[in-house]
């Protein structure tokens, strides 16, 4: 299966960011592409107030990547933002495409770093699976590539993909960080891990918030770089050979050996 990771750098205009999501979407159509992730945020990008650009999932700006999916025959997965009945919104990952309408709601929200992301967003609560020409991809964002047993959750309902669609802050260290959590978690799941950030957008806007350090990466199931971006918008193709997830499964064996805590805890009081 052929992948694209669309880094992009968004702006406050959301009918200027779906104008994007159509040209990238068409542009890795052509190019064979069955999948294409664009960053978290990519509806507007972050350092604004959400509330007043927030639609539901079956709104006009929703409704207008259905369209571009349908169009180009091609699954995509978007980030946008959907208000909420405690006047907050929910950071919310759209996924569209052939066979495929849902989305998922961010569970781990960016209270660290100085930001505190769950004022004015609301958490999620649910990992989603969608399938993409017979193949399972689990999808997520941002903040989650820090917590590694949503990754192992996610393969253990058969992931064979899973994807992160970030805006990424920021600050030293940050970038090195971006790329080693998500080398980790593709080893945690022995999987293939798409990360797909926003473009740096350049120092000053990069001061209003969140907003990307590019970086976009595509690792294999042994934790291997196989593609990446620099800080600038690019769109990165690449072939995955899926038959590669399961070899390596049976050779670093980390799911079927894993042990829950309770298991253990049953070990130990019969020991």
């Amino acid at each position: 299966m052929r992948i694209a990771l669309a880094q992009i750098v968004s702006t406050t205009d959301p009918v200027a960011n779906l104008a994007t999501v159509e040209d990238l979407t068409r542009r890795a159509a052509d190019d064979g592409a069955r999948l294409v992730v664009f960053p978290e945020a990519t509806m507007c990008r972050f350092g604004v107030s959400l509330k007043p650009v927030a639609q539901p999932v079956d709104g006009p700006w929703a409704d207008g990547v259905r369209r571009i999916a349908a169009a180009a025959g091609v699954t995509v997965l978007a980030g946008m933002f959907c208000p909420t009945a405690d006047d907050r919104v929910t950071n919310t990952l759209l996924a569209t495409g052939p066979g495929v309408d849902t989305h998922y709601d961010k569970i781990h929200l960016y209270d660290a770093f100085g930001f505190t992301e769950s004022r004015t967003v609301a958490p999620g609560a649910t990992p989603v699976t969608i399938e993409v020409d017979d193949v399972t991809v689990g999808i997520t964002t941002c903040y989650d590539i820090r917590f590694p047993e949503l990754y192992v959750e996610l393969a253990r309902r058969g992931a064979q993909l899973i994807t992160v669609s970030a805006s990424w802050g920021s600050g030293p260290g940050k970038l090195d960080q971006w790329t080693l959590l998500a080398r980790a978690r593709a080893l945690d799941t022995a999987c293939y891990l798409a990360a797909v950030d926003q473009a740096y957008p350049g120092d000053e806007v990069a001061k209003a918030g969140p907003t990307g350090v590019g970086g976009s990466v595509l690792v294999g199931p042994y934790g291997q770089v196989l593609a990446s971006a620099g800080e600038d918008p690019q769109l990165v193709m690449h072939d995955l050979d899926l038959a590669a997830v399961g070899k390596a499964r049976e050779t670093l064996a980390v799911l079927s050996n894993r042990s829950s805590f309770a298991q253990l805890d049953r070990a130990e009081s019969r020991g």
